[in-house]
């Protein structure tokens, strides 16, 4: 099914460029990207997804809109406190772009809904808070072959990378959640708001080059920013034969997650 005359006009500044194009434009308008976390970083994601005409946008966030969320999480304004964020969210996504189909899931992740939850997607985004949720996030994709974006945010620094099936994933380098208590949380930390924006729209940038197939994935590589210098970085990893859930002897073949822990970005 080829592009109407009126999103011909609407992505015309995707399908002028050489590395996307009609054939591009097309992919991205019949693909399927799930955010998994509606807050800071999960906002721009879903701002910038929705206006590049992403077809079918998940949504999956258990949490309300607070006032204090408002200062980074810019798809929620003053009329949505106390209002589900999928909710809120939304009616963004729609506001901006009516032909993208939302799909909202109005509670938090775990080891008993994730793999249900992904298996219709293309594309998953990491927008979460907290390390439990990553690692689940991270398990859930590579038990369930789902390529996924990485981020996290802290005070001004921010990191991310994107797993494809057969790549290095998260708990390659990580291993392990650490224990609970023993970092601060961004809670007690603080997170500068435009911080959430630089990372969203990277990994938003992230999810559209996959889904076109275009330029090179940071795959096999974390990327780390201080923004308070704006210096930016690129480690690059290699799989780990000894990781738990992807390596030559995986001891992770289940999904298992404590009580959701709640940061929000």
């Amino acid at each position: 099914m080829g592009l109407s005359q009126e999103q011909h006009r609407r992505y015309k500044r995707h399908i002028v460029m050489k590395d996307v194009g009609v054939q591009g434009q097309e992919k991205i308008c019949a693909s399927k990207v799930l955010i998994i976390g509606v807050g800071g970083i999960g906002s721009p994601v879903a701002l910038y997804l929705a206006a590049a005409g992403v077809g079918t946008i998940g949504l999956a966030d258990g949490d309300k809109v607070d006032i204090s969320n408002l200062q980074r999480q810019i798809v929620h304004s003053v009329s949505d406190v106390d209002r589900l964020k999928t909710v809120s969210a939304k009616e963004r996504i729609l506001a901006i772009n009516p032909d993208v189909n939302v799909v909202t899931y109005e509670t938090w992740v775990d080891g008993s809904n994730i793999a249900g939850i992904i298996k219709d997607y293309d594309f998953i985004v990491d927008g979460t808070d907290n390390f439990v949720d990553k690692f689940l996030i991270n398990d859930a994709c590579v038990l369930g072959k789902k390529p996924f974006s990485h981020g996290g945010v802290m005070a001004f620094d921010g990191q991310t990378m994107t797993y494809v099936p057969g790549s290095t994933c998260y708990r390659c380098i990580f291993t392990a959640p650490p224990p609970i208590g023993a970092l601060p949380t961004c809670a007690e930390m603080g997170v500068f708001g435009a911080v959430v924006g630089i990372l969203g729209a990277i990994q938003a940038a992230e999810a559209l080059r996959y889904l076109v197939g275009t330029g090179e994935l940071l795959v096999n590589r974390l990327l780390v920013f201080d923004a308070r210098k704006m210096d930016f970085r690129t480690v690059r990893f290699q799989r780990n034969p000894r990781c738990p859930v992807c390596g030559e002897k995986p001891s992770i073949s289940e999904l298992s997650k404590p009580d959701h822990l709640v940061c929000d970005h």
